[in-house]
């Protein structure tokens, strides 16, 4: 807690057995009141691990939902539990959870009702091993995505974010992708609804257990990023409707 603000973690968790203890271990206890972590059904023990750290909260999908179909089954569950601050952390220790504290008192302090931790704010992405393709496609993406979208985020494919509670109870996530575009869906709600998303720098680790989507997924998910900012722009434009910009 911090100024008296409840914050809660959310894991979207998917065959994270190997990395999960790992992730748990840095979390700060002395400001994280809850952790919400929602298996999507792995076939490793992840939920038993899951258990054995005694996280309160654990949930397990019987069928798999996709990524974004898990963050809306966390995102549902920390608003349910009264959360103010919700911070989603992958439990494949890809992102650091050491950066907690930032991140949370730059939203508790009123400076932002979101953060994003980004990879390309200093030498993170490549020193910590992103590939070169992938690299090269956030930075094209990226400026693609502020040109369409008159921003100047560093990057929107950080899976390392925060939101206040008013923020997720404004903008209607429930109707986006339960693929990986809702990341880049829900960012763009949140910018369509006038709220200013802050950034911090933040370290990654590609490695083997790290999460990750092959070349083909990875140029689907290019398309629907493309198609999320062609979208907002005609919703600005007052050229077409979408229903992930619908009013909540």
């Amino acid at each position: 807690m911090i100024q008296g603000k409840v914050i809660t973690v959310v894991m979207p968790a998917y065959n994270a057995e190997q990395t999960l203890r790992q992730t748990y271990a840095e979390i700060p206890f002395d400001i994280v009141d809850h952790v919400v972590l929602v298996d999507d059904a792995s076939s490793d023990r992840t939920t038993e691990v899951a258990r054995e750290l005694g996280i309160r909260y654990v949930i397990r999908h019987k069928k798999n939902k996709g990524y974004g179909g898990n963050q809306k089954t966390c995102y549902n569950k920390a608003l349910e539990i009264g959360s103010d601050i919700v911070v989603m952390l992958h439990p494949d220790y890809q992102y650091t959870p050491l950066l907690l504290p930032s991140i949370c008192h730059m939203i508790a302090s009123g400076l932002y009702p979101a953060v994003i931790a980004s990879r390309i704010l200093g030498k993170g992405a490549r020193v910590g091993g992103m590939p070169l393709y992938k690299y090269v496609a956030n930075r094209l993406l990226t400026f693609a995505q502020n040109t369409l979208m008159s921003q100047k985020l560093s990057e929107y494919h950080t899976g390392y974010r925060a939101f206040t509670r008013e923020v997720l109870q404004s903008i209607p996530y429930e109707a986006n992708s339960d693929d990986f575009v809702f990341d880049n869906q829900m960012l763009a709600q949140i910018l369509y609804k006038g709220f200013p998303i802050g950034e911090v720098s933040c370290p990654t680790k590609y490695f083997k257990e790290a999460s990750s989507i092959n070349l083909r997924r990875s140029i689907t998910y290019g398309w629907g990023v493309l198609g999320v900012a062609i979208a907002y722009r005609l919703q600005k434009m007052h050229l077409a409707h979408f229903k992930i910009f619908k009013q909540k």
